[in-house]
């Protein structure tokens, strides 16, 4: 299993738009990849702040992932909101 740690900022006053996003590209992750195991959004004790949590079983369900028509859509309308690019982990589960 591979773990991604994906850390996102939002510009300030707009974590809750981004929420709505973020919420649907989870559900719709969760829903359709099957390679995917985990797709979790965390909020963060630090403001503005937020995390994806996630797992998958290879590197092709990561690249999978990363083409599918509502990562490239929401991930898009996710950028809107965040302040700079997120800070992404990849981790080799032990």
């Amino acid at each position: 299993m591979i773990a991604v740690v994906a850390t996102i900022k939002t510009k300030p006053g707009q974590g809750a738009e981004f929420e709505a996003v973020a919420r649907e590209l989870a559900a719709k992750v969760n829903a359709e990849e099957p390679g995917c195991k985990l797709y979790q959004l965390c909020k963060a004790a630090e403001p503005d702040t937020y995390v994806f949590m996630e797992r998958y079983v290879d590197q092709a369900a990561i690249e999978a992932h990363r083409v599918t028509p509502h990562f490239k859509d929401l991930g898009r309308k996710m950028g809107a909101f965040m302040d700079g690019r997120p800070d992404v982990k990849v981790l080799q589960e032990i």
